[in-house]
Formats: structure tokens, C-alpha cells, sequence
């Protein structure tokens, strides 16, 4: 079974958020489905090309996602190399992407927190870049809202064939097809 995270901040506060960039991917992938709600973690199983697939969506604040994945990756006994994690990534350029494995937080705290957690850095991730205005505190500019274009742009065909590839094919295939199409 695979594990396809979207990280981001519960509560519709944070909604259309730069740091709720991962459960935008995924609800746009999965359209309108309903989430069961297991271990601190809104979760949706489907199968797709064949493999059995649970999409999650931690419920806790980013900076305890760590915290609630865990307790979905032991219950349900799942491997390290099946689990993507897609999130934001204030060091790249709005519009801009890149999958990885084998890779430190990059100072994201919720990335670390599941570093800390899983007790390694070997699990896939789909990086999407939401750009840094230095003129704004990091802080306020992760909590903004995107622009309506931004929005609109989650919704590239470009973030479900890349987890249908990661799904299919997995993480070495997947950054071969995709890391030089890293700018939309």
C-alpha cells in the first residue's frame, strides 16, 4: 500500500494558505471524497492503476505532523519507500517543484517534526515552491493566502501524474521523469 501525504494546518483558517499548499495537491487530486478520520488524521483510501492508496491529511498543526503520521504509518505497517510527503517549500520559486528522497528539512518544521518522528530522511517528497517575499515575517507569509492564479495553479496535471508515477513506478522513476520539468 502507498501513503500520499499533503501537509498543511487543520481548521478553515488556513485554508487557500501557502503552507496548506500539500492538502490543496491532494484534494485536487482526489476531488470531493469523504475523509475518515483515524489517529489525529483525516484519511481516504481509493485504489489507483491497481495499488491500494491512502491519502492523508494530518489534522494536527504542521508543526506536530510528524506526530500524527506515525501513528497512521504503524497502524497500518507501512514501508518508508511507500509514503510521498508533497508540501511547500519557501526556498523555491513560486510555480517551481521538485521531487526528492534522502533530504534534510530544509529548515521546514513540519518535515523536521516527521524527520524526527519516522527517525530518518528516506521517504519521498514532492517539493512545490511558494516563492519568500523577505519584506514579510516567514511566518505571515507561510500563514497568507494565495493569490487566485497561485490557487488556481495547484491544480496543474503536471502534481497527479507525478503521484500516479510515484505511485506506479516509484520514487527513483519518478525524479528521473519529473526534476527537469521543475518550473510550470
Amino acid at each position: 500500500m502507498k501513503l500520499i501525504v499533503g501537509l498543511g494546518n487543520p481548521g478553515k483558517e488556513y485554508m487557500k494558505t501557502r503552507h496548506n499548499v500539500g492538502f490543496i495537491v491532494v484534494d485536487n487530486y482526489l476531488g470531493d471524497v469523504k475523509w475518515e478520520n483515524k489517529k489525529d488524521n483525516l484519511i481516504y483510501f481509493t485504489t489507483v492503476n491497481g495499488e491500494k492508496v491512502g491519502f492523508v491529511k494530518p489534522q494536527l498543526f504542521m508543526n506536530l505532523s510528524g506526530q500524527a503520521l506515525i501513528q497512521i504509518i504503524n497502524y497500518y505497517d507501512i514501508s518508508i519507500n511507500d509514503i510521498l510527503i508533497i508540501h511547500d517549500d519557501l526556498d523555491m520559486p513560486v510555480g517551481s517543484f521538485k521531487v526528492k528522497t534522502n533530504s534534510s528539512s530544509g529548515g521546514h518544521n513540519g518535515i523536521k517534526n516527521i524527520i524526527d518522528n519516522l527517525k530518518t530522511e528516506s521517504f519521498a517528497r514532492l517539493k512545490i515552491g511558494i516563492g519568500h517575499d523577505i519584506n514579510i515575517p516567514t511566518v505571515d507569509y507561510v500563514l497568507g493566502k494565495l493569490s487566485k492564479k497561485e490557487f488556481e495553479d495547484l491544480n496543474n496535471k503536471v502534481y497527479k501524474d507525478i503521484i500516479d508515477s510515484f505511485i506506479t513506478d516509484g520514487i527513483d522513476k519518478t525524479m528521473m521523469s519529473y526534476n527537469n520539468k521543475g518550473l510550470l
